[in-house]
Order: structure tokens, then sequence, then C-alpha cells
């Protein structure tokens, strides 16, 4: 069985940092990725990962903000989320798949996704 399971949101003020955990049991897949939706907004990338090269990928819009990373041994992802802004508010999700042949980008390309978890950003 698989299961990924986030924590880390919370509520902070703009320039603030946060870590978000995902937790994935059951077995690794190929590719893990952090996606974002904020009410009455399209779900959008923010960064991926693939397991076995450690390869990294990151939107425009939270280069140079956010990092993507791995833990081998807890079999976690974590998101690293530097100089926050209102605008990085939002429900974050992780995901992951074993199809290496659709865009690590491309939210239709994971087929497995966690519950999510809030991110609030004040200014």
């Amino acid at each position: 069985q698989v299961q990924l399971v986030e924590s880390g949101g919370g509520l902070v003020q703009a320039g603030d940092s946060l870590r978000l955990s995902c937790a994935a049991s059951g077995r690794t897949f190929s590719r893990y990725g952090w996606f974002r939706q904020a009410p009455g907004k399209d779900r959008e990338f923010v960064a991926a990962i693939r397991w076995s090269s450690g390869s990294r990928y990151h939107a425009d819009s939270v280069k140079g903000r956010f990092t993507i990373s791995r833990d081998n041994g807890k079999n976690t992802v974590y998101l690293q989320m530097n100089s926050l802004e209102p605008a990085d508010t939002a429900v974050y999700y992780c995901a992951a798949s074993n199809s290496p042949t659709i865009s690590i980008m491309i939210d239709h390309g994971y087929d497995y996704w966690g519950q999510g978890t809030q991110v609030t950003v004040s200014s």
C-alpha cells in the first residue's frame, strides 16, 4: 500500500521559513513532486525530484527560495521554503509517480497524492 503524508505547514509571516515533509510508505517511486493550490486557483507545480539521481526541478516562481530534497533512509521528501511571501499561501500537496515519460512538472504525471498541508503567509 502506498501512502504519502505531508506535514510542516502553518501560519507564518512574510519572510519566514517553513519546511514541509512528505513521508512515503509502501514503496519508493522514481519521482516526487510538490504542487500547491490556492482557493479559486489552478493547481501549480512547485518542485520535483528524481529519487535515484537526486535531480531537482523548481518552478520559476519559487526558484532561489524553495528547495526540494530527499532522505533515502527515511524515505522522506522535503520542501524547504525560505523568504515566504503572501502569494505562497496555498495547500501544498506531495505527489509520487513512476512515470518518467511524462514531464516531471505536470501534475497529470503523478499517480499518488497526499492529503495536503496548509501554508498561510501573512503580510
